[in-house]
């Protein structure tokens, strides 16, 4: 392959301090061959840089802890590197080993320097030596949702809320579409709420830099990209071991496969209508050499039997057929895709773990020059004892098996031991040709109870789905008065300060011909004030809000206030600023000095006569055209002086 390795090592300082520097090695593979070399020493923000700018496929280090302060900084390392450049701890796991000893191993050149610990370390990872470290998930997740409270609206409340579950809506059909139009594999979950989205949750198989959206908030819609982050950190070899393995086997229209290693961990699965006896072999001996075949019933079928005569391999079966929730316990966690993945891991587990004792005794009392997990397979394989085992494989191992004339030879024992085989296999092979005739007999009988069992299921199913039905009706009922009772309590919250402000008008202006319109109060104009109002009694568009305070906003306190389109803005104490009171003229938003308009106020609300209001709001448009006018005034006088200034210039020169 063509890749480019960074092999990294501390030169001096610590992660936890400020000057700290690292020896960096660039390493280039070309057609699967080292080529080039490169050395460096640089600052921790030099090589973060260099890595996202040269984007190298893998950052190898002996120990990951050495880039960074603790495991969140690690966290926050890992998401800021490119999505095609890996992290690799080339000394192990949790538990890493001796670089030294490693790159002993491996055949790799070690020196005590830095640059030599850096060059080391990324050698090994060009050889697939080492774990990557990840942090996070492939996929990404988008969620667009609201970017404001719908609270309490007032008069104008179902239009607010109307207006920004469909802006969410429609932000969620825009980013559905870039992710279509690109090509993206993605899956999406979305809440319907009243004209439109509350949100749209969208899972895409692709790396957040890789997407055509980013994270934002406009107005009345927020974005949100991240990526899922996993539970812990975790440490995945680049080469995962499969040598030997216990295969559990399910025939049928739907043939599946399962391999379990040494350790009981179901390493692979896969299933199809379309694998034939040969392909179930090659597909075992890429992944390993069998030292059980399994099934998950009794006696083993016809299709198991091929693929356990295409091995050296030991046959299981249960005593009686496994039934589904032996199956579904053994093969919890396993990450099959369907039923009959599920079945040949859970024969396949079970056939481990009673050989799981077997196991560990051969490990244990396999010499420390041997493999113990070889060992542990020829011991299963075989129906041997340990001892036996280990001196035979010493015997290979030393070459001294041939012509001593102490014992047989090594030949001679594995002839022996597959004539061995062969009397077994065929002692089974009469005791299932005995059972097959008793068992054609049973088909027929369970043939006829099966058909019976399946009317009986048919009833139970609809009866079950009868039931759920109502079950899950009940719960969108109770769900509907839940809300419903909300509503009432929040309608009645508002009634309640309405009889209040009435209260005051009727009492205190009795007798007066015009009619009054609601003044929102806000206690100051800042951004967290306006946001405590719109969760108190809701900002919507041509509401008339008093700020009682109004000194010291700036452009961005009054963009937020002008985005909600006020009919008019009370300004109280201290005037607007000069920044504030420019946006709200720029976005035509009418604006009166509190004293101009009385009013009546009862907690958080007020009113005013409408007569009043449409004065203030005619005074500032009036206001604003002679304002409109004197700034067009002044454009042309500055064009008039700009052209008088450039002719003089140009007849002097």
């Amino acid at each position: 392959m063509d890749a480019t390795f960074y092999g990294v090592d501390i030169h001096s300082g610590s992660p936890r301090g400020d000057s700290q520097s690292y020896a960096l090695v660039r390493l280039r593979v070309e057609g699967g061959e080292e080529r080039a070399v490169e050395y460096d020493v640089v600052s921790q923000r030099k090589l973060l840089r260099s890595i996202a700018d040269e984007t190298p496929d893998v950052v190898a280090t002996d120990n990951v802890f050495e880039l960074a302060e603790d495991k969140n900084d690690l966290v926050n390392l890992l998401r800021n590197l490119p999505s095609g450049t890996n992290l690799v701890q080339v000394t192990g796991a949790e538990q890493p080993e001796p670089l030294s000893r490693v790159a002993a191993r491996h055949d790799v050149p070690y020196g005590k320097k830095p640059s030599k610990e850096a060059e080391a370390s990324a050698r090994l990872a060009a050889r697939n030596v080492g774990h990557r470290v990840r942090a996070f998930d492939d996929s990404t997740r988008v969620k667009v949702s609201r970017g404001r409270s719908t609270g309490s609206g007032g008069f104008s409340e179902d239009r607010y809320t109307r207006k920004i579950h469909g802006a969410v809506r429609t932000r969620a059909r825009e980013v559905e579409s870039l992710l279509k139009d690109e090509g993206f594999s993605y899956t999406v979950e979305a809440t319907e709420k009243y004209g439109g989205y509350s949100n749209a949750v969208f899972d895409v198989d692709a790396a957040a830099d890789e997407l055509p959206v980013s994270s934002e908030r406009s107005g009345d819609v927020r974005v949100e990209v991240e990526q899922p982050r996993r539970d812990g950190l975790e440490f995945e070899p680049l080469v995962k071991r499969r040598d030997h393995v216990f295969v559990g086997v399910d025939p049928g229209t739907t043939t599946a496969v399962a391999v379990v290693d040494l350790d009981g961990e179901v390493l692979e699965s896969v299933s199809s209508r379309e694998l034939a006896t040969s392909d179930v072999v090659e597909w075992i001996v890429e992944r390993g050499r069998p030292v059980v075949v399994a099934s998950d019933v009794t006696p083993m079928p016809d299709g198991v039997e091929k693929v356990l005569r295409s091995f050296d391999a030991r046959r299981w079966t249960p005593d009686t057929d496994l039934d589904v929730r032996v199956k579904k316990e053994a093969a919890a966690g396993s990450g099959c895709g369907d039923d009959h993945q599920r079945d040949a891991a859970a024969a396949a587990v079970l056939a481990y773990q009673e050989f799981s004792d077997v196991v560990e005794r051969a490990r244990e009392g396999a010499p420390t020059q041997l493999d113990g997990d070889e060992v542990a397979a020829r011991v299963v394989r075989g129906e041997r004892d340990v001892a036996s085992v280990v001196e035979e494989m010493q015997v290979e191992r030393d070459g001294d098996g041939d012509g001593d004339g102490d014992g047989p030879s090594a030949e001679e024992k594995e002839i022996n031991r597959l004539e061995q085989r062969v009397g077994r296999l065929t002692q089974e092979l009469e005791e299932m040709r005995e059972k097959l005739d008793s068992r054609n007999q049973e088909i027929d009988e369970l043939e006829r109870e099966m058909e019976a069992e399946r009317g009986k299921a048919r009833q139970e199913v609809r009866e079950a789905e009868e039931v759920r039905r109502l079950i899950e009706e009940n719960e969108r009922l109770k769900r509907k008065l839940e809300r419903s009772r909300n509503r009432e309590e929040e309608l009645e919250s508002r009634l309640t300060r309405l009889k209040k402000l009435w209260k005051v008008e009727y009492s205190d202006l009795s007798g007066a011909k015009d009619g009054f319109t609601v003044v929102k109060v806000v206690e100051e104009f800042t951004g967290s004030a306006l946001d405590r109002a719109e969760e108190s009694f809701g900002l919507a568009e041509d509401d008339v809000v008093m700020l009682l305070d109004a000194g010291g906003a700036g452009r961005s306190t009054a963009e937020h206030l002008a985005a909600v389109d006020p009919g008019l803005v009370l300004v109280g104490n201290g005037g607007l600023s000069d920044a504030a009171d420019t946006v709200l003229f720029e976005h035509d938003v009418p604006v009166a000095d509190a004293d101009t308009v009385p009013t009546r106020r009862v907690d958080d609300l007020a009113l005013a006569r409408e007569s009043d209001v449409e004065d203030a709001v005619e005074g500032w448009r009036e206001r604003a055209r002679e304002r409109r006018r004197r700034r067009d005034q002044e454009m042309v006088d500055d064009l008039i002086s700009e052209y008088r200034y450039e002719r003089r210039r140009k007849g002097g020169s």
